[in-house]
């Protein structure tokens, strides 16, 4: 399968396929923190933390597979090794054990921006590409952290 099998020039798939090998690596980490979370979150919010880290961390699962599945769609390889992930992850891993329940949310938080920040780059491409395909997918993804970003702020007493 090559971009020209879904009418995409194979010039402007390769920074589209790059910034989506970004974001796989990226939700990677930020998954293995949620896992971290979801098993590590102790105090009065346990059960309310406990029920949202494992919402999160298996919407992250999906959206990891959805990821790699476009990259293929676009006839290229997602990156499949924890080495390539940390190396190109801009998101940190962070130890969760006797990590305080607010802190873990805020970790998300920071999260979900630079994994929002990094979607908006990726419609810009997509957009300029006529890749509507991947920009939808991308759009949908960002639409989710979005609304949970808010609802972590609000649980956290954010503005």
């Amino acid at each position: 399968m090559n971009a020209k099998d879904i009418s995409l020039k194979e010039k402007e798939v390769k920074p589209i396929v790059d910034q989506l090998n970004d974001l796989l690596a990226n939700y990677h980490i930020h998954y293995q923190k949620l896992r971290g979370c979801h098993w590590n979150v102790k105090g009065s919010h346990f059960f309310t933390l406990h029920i949202k880290f494992e919402e999160l961390y298996t919407n992250a699962q999906q959206t990891i597979d959805d990821l790699a599945e476009r990259i293929l769609t676009l006839g290229k390889p997602p990156h499949s090794t924890f080495t390539d992930y940390i190396k190109v992850s801009t998101i940190k891993e962070i130890n969760t054990i006797g990590m305080k329940d607010t802190d873990m949310v805020n970790a998300i938080m920071d999260d979900f921006s630079n994994l929002i920040e990094m979607e908006r780059e990726i419609m810009k491409t997509t957009s300029e590409a006529g890749d509507d395909g991947t920009n939808d997918l991308i759009n949908s993804f960002m639409q989710f952290k979005e609304k949970n970003n808010w609802m972590l702020r609000s649980f956290c007493g954010k503005n």
